[in-house]
């Protein structure tokens, strides 16, 4: 789902972020030993949102991970993954998964007392399709029917999708181009949450103070420093909340959040710096984590960069980076173990991964090939003597010293010049990405999913519908027989049937490489010694609503 200062990111994805303790505005934790574990507030470590607090916005996980906690869906995820009804009551397919008929529970409400309806979620999704408000996340809803019109530059912000209608306050359906067997997880991501009535009144002030529907309550946001929220007392879903509430810190530093950790002025992180990798699970003063997890990092090359066009010479130059890069070294020296070398596009604990996929030699490090594949590029355009390849990240997310390898990787194979080129924090970063202001370096990708299918690690990075701003294609790279894949494997009558196809499609990225895949990161966080209920779920997270003191 998500950029991360971890991509996610990026998947970028999904943070790999930290906020410093300065930011925090004190050390001490909200609650104390008198309070009782039910209502104590959590701290967990964050970092400052890129974009206002709407759903259909946000594409990274600063933002995203306080929004899942604020925000149900029609389904939500156990910590395994798995999808259950929420809001849904039902959600029912035609004989051709070409439509749905969803009818959602009766006595759910917002933060603000008004009932959420079938039209809180069809006026939500028109509105974050329509191409008039400029929502990140738009491409999501590409395949129900009648997105093409509200894509279409002129529609007035209001225009609602064709394929979406309201029988009842509590039935709606969706009308699809074309079959799906995912649209009953894919609506669990953040795009597809609810909305009040009093979000369309103003929609700046609600992503500043959002009216929400979950485990949790907005209670305030101080930017930079800290998002709170409190427990949900009239929440009708299927989380078991333990605690009072949660504040989100703002850190600019991993090292701070970690050292708060060690502490006790910080109950739980999502991540471990560099500095504590090859000690932290030997760490007597928190509680350490680390399993195999779904969180991919990786560089994306734009495809506008000069020399890495959709091309011959762009594919040689991308494949020949690939082949420069000694991930091996990377993880064992810099992430000390904490990973996997990767040999697709998605993550280990998403059904649909492969290890045999044809053309995954170009994730193997091989130098000679490697200054092959270079010189035959030169032979089309010559690389200029002087020009560096640059890789644009976020310097707050303890990226540093992996950038640093991955650079000097590139340049001692290849006998360029290479270096990282840092941006102070994570939601300048992404700001810039978005923006497109990087026309001359590869940028960092972490992501973090959002549904546990390998269409959501493709869809949103690699589709020509997620291009040009339209979602989390930041290279906006464009390959209709690709696209023609991942509608074949939404189609399939199988799980199996539609893997097989994404493997397919991935078989393309492996020649095109719009991506290149650096390492699998492990799940891994830690909390303080007094904290119970420490765990982290599919998606490389604590799982926040079970935490206690």
């Amino acid at each position: 789902m998500k950029q991360s200062p971890k991509l996610t990111i990026i998947a970028a994805s999904a943070c790999a972020l930290a906020l410093s303790l300065s930011a925090c505005g004190g050390s001490s934790n909200e609650g104390s030993s008198s309070t009782s574990a039910g209502d104590a507030i959590v701290s967990a470590y964050g970092c400052e949102p890129a974009k206002p607090l709407i759903p259909s916005n946000t594409g990274e996980s600063c933002g995203g991970n306080p929004l899942d906690m604020m925000f149900s869906k029609l389904v939500r995820f156990d910590k395994g993954g798995k999808a259950h009804n929420e809001i849904a009551k039902e959600i029912k397919p035609n004989a051709d998964m070409t439509q749905y008929k969803v009818t959602i529970k009766p006595g759910w409400k917002f933060s603000d007392g008004t009932p959420v309806t079938a039209q809180s979620f069809t006026r939500a999704w028109s509105w974050g399709a329509n191409v008039s408000n400029a929502q990140l996340d738009a491409s999501f809803f590409d395949n129900i029917q009648g997105y093409d019109d509200v894509q279409r530059q002129g529609v007035a912000s209001d225009a609602q999708l064709s394929g979406l209608k309201v029988l009842d306050d509590h039935t709606f359906t969706v009308d699809l181009k074309s079959p799906s067997s995912t649209f009953p997880i894919q609506v669990g991501y953040t795009a597809f949450a609810p909305l009040p009535e009093v979000f369309y009144k103003d929609t700046k002030a609600f992503g500043e103070k959002p009216v929400t529907v979950g485990p949790y309550t907005f209670k305030s946001w101080e930017h930079n420093k800290s998002i709170k929220m409190v427990k949900n007392k009239d929440y009708k879903g299927t989380a078991v909340v333990k605690n009072g509430g949660l504040e989100f810190r703002t850190y600019t530093d991993l090292d701070a959040g970690y050292a708060d950790v060690q502490a006790g002025h910080l109950d739980v992180i999502e991540s471990i710096p560099t500095s504590a990798q090859k000690t932290f699970q030997a760490d007597s003063s928190v509680q350490a984590y680390n399993e195999p997890g779904s969180v991919t990092q990786g560089i994306t090359i734009p495809t506008f960069m000069e020399h890495f066009k959709e091309d011959q010479e762009g594919r040689l130059r991308r494949q020949a980076i690939s082949m420069s890069i000694d991930r091996k070294q990377i993880i064992e020296k810099v992430l000390g173990g904490l990973g996997m070398q990767p040999t697709d596009f998605t993550a280990p604990a998403i059904p649909g991964y492969s290890k045999d996929l044809k053309g995954a030699d170009v994730l193997k490090y091989n130098p000679k090939e490697a200054r092959k594949l270079w010189e035959q590029a030169d032979a089309i355009s010559k690389w200029p003597a002087d020009q560096t390849f640059k890789l644009a990240y976020n310097s707050d997310g303890g990226a540093k010293d992996s950038y640093d390898a991955i650079a000097n990787s590139i340049k001692n194979t290849l006998g360029i010049k290479a270096e990282g080129n840092p941006v102070p924090t994570f939601s300048e970063f992404r700001n810039n990405v978005s923006a497109r202001k990087y026309r001359d370096a590869a940028v960092r990708s972490s992501w973090q999913p959002d549904y546990p299918s390998p269409e959501n690690y493709l869809k949103p990075l690699y589709s020509s519908a997620a291009a040009d701003g339209n979602g989390s294609n930041d290279g906006d790279y464009k390959n209709p027989k690709f696209d023609g894949l991942l509608a074949q494997a939404s189609q399939a009558g199988s799980v199996d049937e539609a893997n097989t196809t994404y493997q397919k499609a991935e078989e393309i990225l492996l020649e095109d490489l719009p991506a290149v895949p650096i390492y699998y990161a492990n799940a891994k966080g830690a909390a303080a010694k007094n904290v119970g209920g420490f765990t982290m779920n599919w998606k490389n997270l604590p799982v926040y609503e079970e935490l206690t003191k």
